[in-house]
């Protein structure tokens, strides 16, 4: 059993406007494999600037666990989507608050438009990307150098991971389970949440 304080921590953030899956659908992978496999070493919390109750794009209220002052050192950093990135891609300081992220979190990750920010940061400079699929065409405004990958549910580029809209984040943290432990914890963590998509339609 790995002692709490030496579990590698991986954040969601949230912020006003969030969508509501981008950042819900990675908490029920991560939070179910943390919690019914701690031996692998992992925990995961979310976290926003100023900490609290946080609303998200479609009214559901999140409170953050941690804020900026008193977040732990993340070793994955999760960045969602939602309307509330809109602002934040001519909002310098939360800019250079993502590149100094980058600066200290070994993995970033981003569902949806959570990709835009990261490109209007420069973290998606000369690397393939995917984002939401109506927003590809901005992903490719903001940094014309972005492979943009349409197709892909999700981009591993090694330190960076992106991935398409909303549900497409469920995809990715099943991914990151599996590069985090084993392709094996993943399949076990899939099972568990019961996650075998039959749409109706």
């Amino acid at each position: 059993m790995t002692a709490a304080s030496e579990l590698r921590q991986i954040g969601i953030f949230l912020f006003p406007g969030v969508e509501e899956l981008d950042a819900v659908g990675p908490w029920e992978v991560l939070g179910y494999w943390t919690r019914f496999f701690p031996e692998d070493g992992y925990t995961v919390a979310t976290f926003s600037p100023d900490g609290g109750r946080v609303e998200c794009a479609k009214g559901l209220v999140i409170e953050a666990e941690y804020s900026f002052a008193d977040a732990p050192e993340w070793e994955v950093l999760l960045h969602p989507g939602g309307d509330g990135t809109r602002t934040m891609l001519e909002d310098e300081a939360r800019l250079d608050w993502v590149r100094e992220q980058r600066e200290s979190v070994p993995l970033m990750t981003s569902v949806c438009t959570g990709a835009l920010v990261y490109a209007a940061a420069g973290l998606l400079r000369g690397r393939p990307a995917t984002t939401y699929r109506p927003s590809l065409g901005r992903l490719a405004e903001l940094d014309p150098s972005i492979e943009v990958r349409p197709d892909d549910r999700f981009v591993d580029d090694g330190d960076v991971i992106t991935s398409a809209g909303v549900s497409a984040g469920i995809d990715m943290a099943l991914y990151l389970v599996s590069r985090l432990s084993s392709p094996e914890r993943a399949a076990e963590v899939k099972e568990g949440i019961q996650y075998a998509p039959r749409p109706p339609v």
